[in-house]
């Protein structure tokens, strides 16, 4: 029954997949991304990696593809120019997905892939706990590649802050410190006027 289930899955994550870089609609697209991110977890959860199913639905369904799904459909994108740039860049995307699935062929391999791994699943304790398990070998054996990963993302957000503060000189800015110190005399000037005289 899991293996049917799997198979089910596993089915409806492909097709999503491919609808979503084939459909004409970006809004269109943005939802099948999250039909593919919700049975991404659902294939996880049958692998009983619960906490990745629950990241994946919590990070990128629920913050990620919501502020996708707003910037798309608050841009005004236009369609023909898309289908005319799908159809000029297909060969291209269908070379390096090629060359993807070859690399992915030769560095994974039969060796480590295969139905004959998954062919018993493993059957854990009452008091497992993945997320446990994961934090353990996430800070022993691979702590150098996760450190390595937090400097890069380190560096990419403060080359992001910097590229967005930096000064151009057709930009108008506003000085919040001049605002909060300002002064009612600075802004206000009462004047007294000679009242007027009517006439007759």
């Amino acid at each position: 029954m899991e293996q049917i289930i799997f198979y089910v899955f596993a089915a409806i994550l492909v097709a999503s997949s491919i609808l979503v870089i084939t459909v004409r609609n970006p809004v269109h697209a943005v939802l099948f991304l999250v039909l593919a991110f919700f049975t991404s977890a659902a294939v996880w959860l049958l692998l009983e990696v619960e906490f990745l199913a629950i990241t994946l639905v919590l990070v990128y369904v629920g913050a990620v593809m919501v502020l996708f799904l707003f910037v798309v459909m608050m841009l005004d994108i236009n369609i023909a120019v898309l289908r005319e740039g799908f159809i000029r860049y297909l060969p291209l995307g269908i070379g390096v997905a090629l060359i993807v699935v070859i690399e992915m062929a030769v560095a994974v391999g039969p060796k480590y892939f295969g139905l004959e791994h998954f062919a018993e699943p493993v059957r854990h304790m009452a008091d497992y706990s993945n997320t446990k398990e994961l934090g353990r070998i996430l800070y022993t054996v691979y702590v150098y590649p996760f450190e390595i990963a937090a400097a890069i993302l380190l560096v990419a957000i403060i080359a992001a802050i910097a590229l967005t503060l930096r000064r151009r000189p057709q930009t108008k800015y506003q000085n919040v410190t001049e605002q909060v110190m300002t002064r009612r005399d600075d802004r206000l000037r009462i004047i007294k006027m000679e009242a007027e005289k009517k006439e007759g």
